[in-house]
């Protein structure tokens, strides 16, 4: 677990919190997910392509405006979990990636009993490009760069500002719900999304680093490009 100093205090402020969260849902889910996303699919021929370039776009939003409000000069990318973790995480690891993946399973499930179709805009655009190129660079968006942005932003600064201001459960619960509304407009997988944040969080609450969450977030999320690619 990390130090005691680590889950105690930090250097931010609340007004590098609501500033982010600003830049969050206007600047990345009004303005790039809802106007610059047709254009990057419209530039390229293809709403693979022009979805697969939204992930960096707002991978570089997020982590440079952390970078400069929130970590430089303010400790460093360690202060945002970016750490080692202790081998014995591995278990833990293992063991919360097999529940997500039960938990998934059901969610789907369930909220396909009351129609919410179990594909979505980026499920139909794989479907329809498919090809070995197509599904590697969708792994390399799903499972590498969101997980490693994500974490770090999600996990690594959301969370652990909350937590260290109102507590662990306050901090699990806010997070995970910060992280879910900001996958809008992918509706339909948010129940997963929600479950998916408190694991990552917890992950991340335990080991007192963000690569746990990244290395399990990773595998589900490259689990999920391979089930789309095989039905």
């Amino acid at each position: 677990m990390g130090n005691q100093r680590f889950w105690e205090q930090d250097k931010w402020t609340w007004s590098i919190l609501w500033g982010l969260m600003l830049l969050e849902f206007i600047g990345v889910v009004v303005i790039v997910k809802i106007y610059i996303q047709p254009v990057y699919k419209e530039w390229l021929g293809s709403s693979l392509y022009g979805g697969m370039l939204v992930g960096p776009t707002i991978a570089i939003l997020l982590l440079t405006a952390l970078y400069l409000w929130g970590i430089k000069g303010k400790g460093g990318w360690g202060e945002a979990g970016v750490r080692a973790f202790q081998r014995s995480e591995w278990k833990r690891m293992v063991l919360w990636g097999i529940v997500l993946m039960v938990a998934g399973t059901i969610l789907i499930f369930l909220t396909a009993q009351i129609g919410n179709d179990v594909d979505n805009a980026k499920t139909d655009s794989l479907k329809e490009s498919m090809s070995g190129i197509n599904i590697i660079l969708a792994l390399l968006s799903a499972a590498v760069l969101s997980p490693l942005y994500e974490e770090i932003f999600y996990r690594g600064f959301v969370y652990r500002f909350l937590r260290v201001r109102l507590g662990v459960g306050v901090g699990l619960v806010a997070s995970a719900l910060i992280f879910t509304a900001a996958h809008y407009p992918t509706t339909n997988a948010m129940p997963v999304n929600f479950v998916d944040g408190l694991v990552f969080a917890w992950l991340y609450e335990k080991s007192g680093s963000i690569w746990p969450g990244v290395i399990v977030h990773g595998l589900l999320n490259a689990i999920s490009i391979l089930a789309v690619v095989s039905s």
